[in-house]
């Protein structure tokens, strides 16, 4: 029993030991002093600069470091506003080839005009001559005779009315200007493709674009009351399809004043001279010829619009007085409604069937092909800074393409263009021109 009472007591006292010890470290571990970390605050610039600046070479890593954000802000406006660009050229690329579709589409249409009207008015003006002439056959004044010449008179005034809207509207030459515009807008889709594929548009771009456009419409409006072309026009002009703003107007100058360049950007003094010489064939001999021939076929086509109503008017009096009381004039209305009546359907089928007003058209179109090419040239060369100009090469190239000739050939005409001029001052004429296409 003593030694249960002594185990307890050193198991106590140890018990008690130990949880003082315990308690002191626990309050010197609580009243360790509390520590503060103080981190030096670095400067407010990247590691790459610090370094460099040690380095030193702080200017030049500023500098880069501080430009970086613009630089990337200009990077982001130049590629929105390459977008916008490409978006905008797509946009009239797209309505290119929509007018092209509706200028083919309206073609087709008159086209169709052309020959179903020619076919009626033929048909009918025929139809009144014949029952003109089967009037003589008729006895007295009975209903038989009133009823042919009735019926010949109506048809007759039918066929003027309709040869007067015809002649009027020409539609085969409105097929010609349809088929001219759906050429010309297509081009203007591949010209655009081209500028994309290539790369790098700029707004002056989509302007043109957008310029050229404007201008067709202008030049080939779709509608017919209001804004439909003169048939007719008091004097023959070429035509005209491309915008006018920034062409210089007037001659090239002759005094070579581009000779004293070195050559640059494919041009030289050989070249210019070479190109000045195309103007002035071009403007002697194509352009002249194809006015001329506008001229005429522009004549013709007035004349004959012209002699058909008259014709079906005089066939339709002459047969109103078939029957009359006096012989002599029954006789002579007899022969106006027959002989009117065919020579207006000789007259209708010459200019209709002939398509003069599409000969018309076509003469004035070829005038203004060879007037944009002047232009196109006498606008280049004009340009002082040679580094602004289409390249020299390409654009000699281009314009052999477009006069169906080669680099040599064209060459070899300017060449005989400069000697020739020469020669027509000693009476000679030079017999050569420009194009070879047509």
């Amino acid at each position: 029993m003593a030694a249960l009472q002594a185990l307890s007591f050193s198991c106590s006292s140890s018990c008690s030991s130990s949880s003082q010890r315990l308690s002191r470290a626990i309050q010197a571990t609580l009243q360790v002093p509390k520590l503060r970390l103080t981190i030096p605050k670095l400067p407010a610039r990247d590691l790459v600069e610090e370094l460099s600046m040690r380095s030193g070479y702080t200017t030049t890593i500023t500098t880069l470091t501080e430009s970086r954000p613009n630089d990337i802000t200009r990077d982001v406006q130049g590629l929105k506003s390459s977008s916008k660009v490409v978006v905008e050229l797509y946009t009239l690329m797209d309505a290119a080839a929509d007018r092209a579709e509706m200028h083919t589409n309206i073609g087709e249409q008159r086209n169709n005009w052309n020959h179903l009207l020619l076919t009626s008015i033929n048909a009918i003006t025929l139809t009144a001559a014949t029952m003109v002439g089967l009037t003589a056959t008729t006895c007295g004044m009975g209903a038989p005779l009133l009823a042919l010449k009735l019926s010949s008179t109506l048809l007759y005034s039918a066929a003027t009315g309709m040869l007067v809207v015809m002649n009027k509207i020409q539609p085969s030459q409105l097929v010609e200007e349809q088929r001219n515009a759906a050429r010309l807008f297509k081009q203007l889709h591949r010209e655009i493709q081209t500028t994309l594929a290539i790369g790098n548009p700029t707004a002056r771009d989509v302007k043109d674009a957008m310029d050229k456009v404007l201008a067709l419409d202008r030049a080939y409006p779709l509608p017919l009351l209001g804004t439909m072309l003169n048939k007719f026009p008091e004097t023959v002009e070429p035509a005209v399809w491309w915008p006018q703003q920034g062409r210089h107007k007037g001659g090239l100058d002759s005094t070579g004043a581009n000779r004293e360049s070195k050559g640059s950007n494919g041009w030289n003094a050989k070249l210019e001279e070479e190109m000045r010489q195309i103007v002035e064939v071009s403007k002697r001999k194509d352009k002249e010829e194809y006015v001329r021939l506008g001229k005429l076929a522009l004549k013709v086509n007035k004349i004959m619009a012209f002699s058909g109503p008259l014709l079906t008017g005089l066939a339709a009096v002459g047969s109103a007085l078939v029957g009359s009381p006096s012989l002599h004039q029954g006789s002579w209305a007899l022969f106006l409604g027959v002989t009117a009546g065919a020579l207006a359907t000789i007259v209708n089928t010459m200019e209709h069937g002939g398509q003069v007003g599409m000969v018309f058209e076509m003469y004035r179109s070829n005038a203004g092909f060879f007037q944009l090419m002047e232009e196109s040239i006498e606008y280049t060369l004009k340009e002082r800074e040679l580094e602004k100009r289409e390249n020299g090469e390409l654009f000699e190239m281009k314009v052999a393409l477009q006069l169906g000739r080669s680099l040599s050939e064209l060459r070899d005409l300017a060449a005989s263009s400069s000697s020739s001029s020469s020669s027509e001052r000693q009476g000679e004429t030079a017999e050569e021109f420009a194009s070879k296409l047509f």
